[in-house]
């Protein structure tokens, strides 16, 4: 089904929905929740509540990109999810993302000034400077929290080449992030 007509029966509070956003998106949003916590009885129940997410939000929102407004859902559930699990000493490969990602942006103790909003445009104006395949793989693995195994797989590259890129894009987008000011 169309996301416009999905969206509309959201508007109309017709469950029907919640059916059509399982069969088009349910994969995809598991996928990512999956990715994150690694344990499938979580990322079950995180997929689940990004369709109440998705309920509770359409109306009043009504999102352009229907895909990318669940992926953000369930992204985030996941990661409250994952924040919870870490409490309890519990980790997952989302963990070792987070923390490449940490040595390369800025940290409220010491740069209490930088706002996401605006770190998170100057990370998109980054990546939209970089070719596509930096781009997917830095995506891939940032976001949707891809192994390098799967990465290297969907992109036909050697894990030690996606390694590698995410290496020096990270390293780059350090330097990118300090010549745009933003303290570190």
């Amino acid at each position: 089904m169309d996301d416009r007509k999905i969206i509309e029966l959201y508007f109309d509070r017709n469950e029907q929905a919640i059916r059509e956003t399982d069969e088009k998106y349910g994969k995809l949003c598991h996928r990512i929740a999956y990715n994150i916590l690694n344990d499938p009885e979580d990322s079950e129940e995180c997929v689940n509540d990004t369709y109440m997410g998705a309920w509770n939000a359409i109306p009043p929102t009504r999102p352009d990109n229907f895909m990318a407004f669940l992926c953000r859902i369930a992204r985030n559930l996941s990661l409250k999810r994952l924040e919870f699990r870490m409490r309890e000493k519990r980790f997952a490969e989302a963990v070792l993302s987070l923390e490449e990602l940490a040595e390369v942006l800025p940290d409220d103790r010491y740069a209490p000034g930088a706002e996401d909003a605006e770190v998170g445009k100057l990370i998109s104006s980054f990546l939209r400077g970089q070719k596509e395949s930096v781009r997917v793989i830095f995506v891939r693995k940032y976001f949707y929290f891809d192994s390098v195994k799967e990465i290297a797989e969907r992109c036909s590259f050697t894990e030690s080449k996606v390694k590698n890129v995410l290496f020096q894009t990270r390293n780059k987008l350090k330097d990118y992030l300090i010549k745009e000011g933003v303290a570190l």
